[in-house]
């Protein structure tokens, strides 16, 4: 894997400016973990292939001759018009994206306490829309864990599902999501809820769809993904959320999958870096010098390099949740070793 990794850096590097690329716009263009990333970035200037200089990175003439012998070239084939993503903002979901824009703006700050971090706000209605074209959002009963992002109030502004829930361990965003519910006259719902503790019965094989963005560390994603499938009715139901490969290696991936299916669920869709986790002033971000990724780097943060996959999966027999009670871990459910953005 790691020569592939070095082939994405190389090709970052040829095609940035002569004083250098971000450090952080390289993270962004490989997908190694934060650990592994780190430590290819210190062997290739201890072979003396880059220089890394005040955050900026580049090429050695070493790296240069190097880079003409692998025939590694650089040219930018990503969309420059929908975020990477396939999916435009228009019609509807535009005045959807005006409408939560908003709402929005007066949602609380994240805070670390519960590792709180929200994706971009054209991010989450790319996220509704490809919701929506996978036939989950019409008439549907929604469940959402976890809920930084506010998809709960994304969605119901479209006026098609037929119910939201969102749960989260917050209680100020709670509040908000009910007062915005009913300000709009929204079919959405929030409780306090903390993914350690049982599940509440009512909840229980009630939903069409759980969405979630879980923390990344094994304990957390069994929580947050069982709590989600405890939710759905039975076969046919679906779940999605958002993995990053930043702090999840393939190792991690590997664990991932296995829960999915062990649970009774397929992968459908993947939809790598559909979500990017942008620099706002109420954003994680605000306590980057926490983020142990940052303090190794030594550089400020100057791009929106936290990025994460977007999974879909559907349930092919009766949903099965790992966990079914409670189950009290605490910071074990936020912090491993791969937590390289997460505050520390």
């Amino acid at each position: 894997m790691m020569r592939r990794i070095r082939n994405q850096i190389f090709q970052a590097l040829l095609s940035g400016e002569a004083s250098g690329v971000s450090v952080y716009r390289l993270i962004d263009g490989q997908d190694a973990s934060l650990p592994e990333f780190f430590q290819l970035l210190h062997q290739l200037e201890n072979e003396g292939l880059i220089k890394v200089e005040g955050g900026k990175v580049s090429l050695t003439r070493k790296g240069l001759e190097l880079c003409r012998e692998l025939n590694i070239k650089s040219t930018d084939v990503s969309c420059q018009h929908c975020g990477r993503t396939g999916y435009s903002i228009e019609g509807l979901f535009q005045d959807v994206m005006e409408n939560y824009r908003e709402i929005a703006a007066e949602r609380p700050e994240a805070i670390e306490l519960y590792d709180q971090g929200f994706i971009s706000l054209d991010g989450v209605i790319r996220r509704v829309e490809f919701v929506y074209e996978r036939g989950d959002l019409a008439n549907s009963k929604i469940f959402v864990v976890g809920d930084d992002d506010l998809f709960s109030i994304a969605a119901a502004l479209t006026g098609m599902p037929k119910k939201v829930t969102a749960v989260d361990i917050d209680e100020r965003l709670v509040n908000f999501i009910n007062k915005v519910a009913d300000e709009f006259s929204l079919p959405v719902e929030a409780r306090v809820y903390d993914v350690q503790q049982a599940f509440p019965d009512e909840f229980r094989s009630k939903y069409h769809v759980f969405v979630t963005d879980p923390v990344e560390t094994i304990p957390g994603l069994k929580l947050f993904l069982s709590r989600g499938v405890s939710t759905l009715e039975g076969p046919g139901c679906s779940g999605y959320f958002g993995i990053t490969t930043l702090e999840a290696s393939r190792k991690k991936w590997y664990q991932i999958q296995q829960m999915i299916y062990e649970m009774g669920f397929i992968i459908t869709d993947l939809r790598r870096k559909f979500s990017v986790y942008p620099q706002d002033e109420k954003n994680f971000f605000r306590y980057q010098e926490k983020l142990p990724i940052v303090r190794k780097l030594g550089a400020e943060v100057d791009h929106n390099w936290y990025t994460s996959t977007l999974f879909r999966i559907e349930a092919v027999r009766e949903p099965r949740p790992i966990v079914e009670g409670e189950m009290i871990i605490d910071e074990k459910v936020y912090k491993d070793d791969e937590s390289w953005a997460t505050p520390y």
